[in-house]
C-alpha cells in the first residue's frame, strides 16, 4: 500500500513538472514571437526612407510596455495588448527605398499594404517564403521593377494581389493560376508580356481584361489569343523568307532570259582560233 501511494505521488509530481515545462515553453515561444515582431518593425523602419516623417514620429521603440507597437501608425495586432502584428498598412506615406525584407520577422503577418509610395527595385526572389501566410498583398502604385517572383504562388492563402501601376516586366508566373482563394487580382499598367495565367473558374471572382490593362505584350484569355511559336518565328524572319521566295521565283526567269543569247560552243572555239564566224 505504501508503495502504491508513493507511485501515485511521484506520478502526480511528474505530471506537474510536465505542465510547468509546457507553460514555460509556451511562454518562451510567445516571448520570442513578440521580440521577433518588434525586430520586424525596427527592420522595416531602418530600411525605408521616411522624408515626410510619419514613421519617425509614430514608431517609437523606447516604450517597452506590453503591446506598445500595436499603437504604431499603420499597425494592427492580433490582440490590442499583445505585440503580435496582424497587418501592416503604410499606404501613401511618401516612403522610399526597396521592398523591406524585414517583414519576414513578422511571423503572423496576414496583410501588407505598401501602395502609393515611392518604393523601387526588384521584389525578393524568395517573396513566397517571406510572406508565406499572407492573405492580402498590395504593392500597387510604386516603381517596383524586374520580374514578378516565381515564388509568389507559394503564398497559397492569397485573397488579394494588387501589383498594378509599377514597372514589372517579363512574364507573369503561370502558377498564379493555382491560387484558388484569389478574389482580387491586378497587374495593370506594367511592362509585362507573354501568356497570362489560367485562373479557370475556381477563383472567387472572374479575372477580367481590366486586370491586365496597358500591358501590350500580354495575351491569352480574357485577352487576345496568343500566337503559336511557329507563327512568331515566321513573323520574326519575314524579311529573310520574302527574299528567299523572291530568289526562287526570279531565278528561273533570269536563266531563261540569258541562255538564248549565250554564244554556242562552236562559235567560242572558232573565236578562240582567231576566226570570225558571222
Amino acid at each position: 500500500m505504501a508503495f502504491l501511494i508513493r507511485d501515485i505521488l511521484l506520478s502526480k509530481q511528474h505530471l506537474g513538472n510536465i505542465f510547468i515545462c509546457c507553460v514555460l515553453l509556451l511562454s518562451c515561444s510567445f516571448s520570442s514571437a513578440v521580440e521577433s515582431d518588434i525586430n520586424c518593425l525596427k527592420s522595416i523602419k531602418a530600411s525605408l526612407q521616411d522624408p515626410l516623417g510619419y514613421l519617425n514620429s509614430s514608431w517609437d521603440f523606447s516604450n517597452h510596455t506590453e503591446g506598445f507597437i500595436c499603437k504604431f501608425l499603420g499597425i494592427e495586432c492580433w490582440h490590442a495588448n499583445e505585440s503580435k502584428v496582424l497587418s501592416i498598412k503604410l499606404s501613401d506615406l511618401g516612403l522610399k527605398g526597396p521592398f523591406p525584407r524585414g517583414v519576414a520577422n513578422c511571423t503572423s503577418l496576414s496583410g501588407l499594404d505598401l501602395s502609393s509610395n515611392k518604393l523601387s527595385g526588384p521584389l525578393p526572389e524568395d517573396l513566397g517564403r517571406i510572406l508565406a501566410f499572407i492573405t492580402t498583398l498590395d504593392l500597387s502604385s510604386n516603381s517596383f521593377s524586374g520580374k514578378i517572383p516565381h515564388s509568389l504562388p507559394n503564398c497559397s492563402c492569397l485573397n488579394v494581389l494588387e501589383l498594378e501601376n509599377n514597372e514589372f516586366s517579363g512574364e507573369i508566373p503561370a502558377q498564379l493560376g493555382q491560387l484558388t482563394r484569389l478574389e482580387i487580382f491586378s497587374v495593370a499598367n506594367n511592362l509585362l508580356s507573354g501568356q497570362v495565367p489560367n485562373f479557370g473558374s475556381h477563383t472567387g471572382t472572374a479575372i477580367t481584361a481590366e486586370s491586365y490593362a496597358n500591358n501590350a505584350g500580354l495575351c491569352g484569355k480574357p485577352l487576345k489569343r496568343c500566337q503559336s511559336t511557329l507563327v512568331k518565328a515566321l513573323e520574326s524572319n519575314s524579311v529573310v523568307i520574302a527574299a528567299a521566295a523572291g530568289f526562287v521565283i526570279a531565278f528561273p526567269f533570269s536563266v531563261c532570259f540569258f541562255l538564248p543569247r549565250a554564244p554556242s560552243v562552236d562559235r567560242l572555239r572558232v573565236f578562240y582560233q582567231g576566226f570570225k564566224l558571222w
